[in-house]
């Protein structure tokens, strides 16, 4: 839901909104100066749950990185922007953002849609994010059980029957697509 579909909103402006009693337990993101609300649902919930078991696993194996959900970014020299990507993976170890927004975007980004995003919104989500530094976008499509994965120009489609890998980025980390995706462990 958009609440100002035309008028940009500044990040001072969306800070104030944010503060209000009405808006505190909801996610809002700043999206090139207007405030939308991210509208998420079970499934979408559990894909989340799913991205981040499978990057926790894999950083006790590296011993490295740092993952988390619906984090805030905002470059400090961007006034029309807080994004908030479902799930963010920095590969480094430097120390975290003690509060506010994180001043820097993540080496990973991931997005799973939900029934109130378009896929062209997922797009446009995921080449913002490529040119505010981020190396790598994983959009996740539960109704479709596939996923792209963008870097740079380079995108790639998979399906619940391949297997993601992310070698520039993650070596070694291998799931099958399909576990990403699962919502119900019984029906294995």
């Amino acid at each position: 839901m958009t609440l100002n579909p035309n008028p940009t909103i500044t990040v001072e402006a969306f800070e104030a909104f944010l503060k209000a009693p009405e808006n505190r337990d909801r996610l809002w993101e700043l999206i090139h100066g207007r405030i939308v609300e991210k509208v998420t649902s079970e499934i979408h919930s559990v894909i989340v749950g799913n991205v981040i078991l499978f990057l926790r696993l894999y950083m006790r194996q590296t011993k490295h990185g740092r993952v988390g959900p619906e984090m805030s970014h905002k470059l400090p020299s961007d006034a029309l922007n807080i994004r908030q990507p479902d799930v963010s993976y920095f590969a480094d170890h430097t120390r975290p953002a003690q509060e506010g927004n994180v001043p820097v975007y993540p080496d990973l980004a991931v997005e799973i849609k939900s029934p109130s995003n378009s896929y062209g919104e997922l797009r446009e989500k995921a080449q913002f994010y490529l040119a505010q530094g981020t190396r790598m976008v994983w959009l996740v499509y539960p109704p479709k059980r596939a996923m792209e994965i963008i870097t740079g120009d380079d995108i790639q489609w998979l399906t619940i029957q391949d297997t993601l890998t992310a070698e520039d980025l993650l070596p070694g980390f291998s799931v099958r697509v399909a576990e990403i995706l699962q919502i119900d462990p019984s029906a294995e």
